[in-house]
């Protein structure tokens, strides 16, 4: 994608036409939002599939593999799609709910805070199809629309620890740390001096945003990196072992069963099981 911000609806007849398109398990370089108003959605994302009814709001970031059918319910199926750069709203919310929670999709109640995200929807549409649309304008109803959702996700008992979690400055460095170096051998101590800090508070912080070490939040975004390429490459369980800074097969077969329950073949072959049905 060129553009920084577009938006489109999904009708019955969209939905169809997907349906009968090559529709693979991907990644993108663009942050999208998904308002389903009316309809379904069946959404394959953190490696399983479920199917969403309307009302819902789906996010997923950057780079997260996922594949999306949208399909009709009674007849019916209306659904906003936003994409955007990450450029565009450099800070979003969501994204580290979606990148290290399973909950990318949350199901809404059709009341009248869900009635206002559609009218603000219907206005950024609107205004992406001026002649020449403020870009500004549709920035600033963006990020109200992210404001009435993450009200909203509150309001559901996501609750006051998973804000507390999206307001850790220093935890957010070290995600943006682990974004850059996850490919390589690092230890904790090396996350650690970046920050400033000691590996014992270092880890204090993981523990208490996300009830796991610096070494698993490690181990668990190589884990995630070698499901991606699992799904979308052709390459070698080696090879990709490799390319994740573990220098023996086994040794790399061995943490990621640990992890997973599976070994990499066994979770390579039930994907492509799952993905073909």
């Amino acid at each position: 994608m060129t553009e920084l911000f577009k938006i489109f609806q999904l009708s019955a007849a969209d939905a169809e036409k997907i349906e009968r398109e090559t529709n693979t398990p991907h990644n993108h370089d663009f942050e999208e939002l998904i308002i389903g108003v009316k309809g379904e959605l069946e959404h394959f994302i953190d490696f399983k599939s479920q199917i969403f009814k309307a009302p819902f709001v789906s996010f997923v970031t950057r780079g997260k593999v996922h594949r999306v059918q949208p399909s009709a319910l009674h007849g019916e199926c209306e659904m906003w799609v936003m994409r955007f750069k990450s450029e565009f709203i450099p800070e979003t919310t969501f994204q580290l709910y979606s990148y290290y929670h399973e909950n990318a999709n949350i199901c809404l109640q059709d009341n009248d805070c869900f009635k206002r995200l559609t009218i603000i929807a219907q206005l950024i549409y609107q205004e992406y199809h001026q002649s020449a649309p403020d870009l500004a304008v549709i920035r600033q109803l963006l990020s109200a629309l992210f404001t009435m959702i993450e009200s909203e996700k509150r309001k559901q008992n996501v609750g006051n620890e998973e804000l507390k979690k999206t307001q850790s400055i220093t935890f957010k460095n070290f995600l943006h740390l682990l974004e850059l170096n996850y490919k390589s051998p690092e230890s904790v101590q090396f996350y650690a001096d970046k920050l400033f800090m000691t590996t014992r508070n270092l880890n204090l912080i993981c523990q208490n945003i996300l009830q796991q070490s610096v070494s698993e939040i490690i181990d668990t975004r190589k884990l995630i990196e070698a499901k991606n390429l699992l799904i979308t490459t052709d390459k070698t369980i080696a090879e990709i072992g490799f390319e994740l800074g573990y220098n023996e097969k086994t040794y790399f077969t061995h943490a990621f069963k640990k992890k997973s329950g599976q070994s990499p073949s066994e979770f390579r072959l039930a994907m492509r099981k799952l993905i073909s049905q």
